[in-house]
């Protein structure tokens, strides 16, 4: 879907939701790793991902 080897996107993150080393959660668009644990409930997404939505949301309306 996305080249998600380009990781220059900020994500989106609070600070004390990163984690701090692996096991990272996996983008459920792209499958690349993210700044989130493993542990995260919801959908997670890598920083470019998190990106191009929030483009599609704000876009949207």
């Amino acid at each position: 879907m996305a080249d998600c080897a380009d990781r220059t996107g900020t994500g989106g993150a609070a600070a004390g939701e990163r984690a701090a080393g692996p096991p990272y959660a996996d983008c459920v668009l792209c499958g690349a790793p993210t700044e989130y644990p493993a542990s995260r409930p919801g959908a997670t997404l890598c920083p470019v991902c998190e990106w191009q939505e929030a483009q599609r949301v704000a876009c949207s309306g």
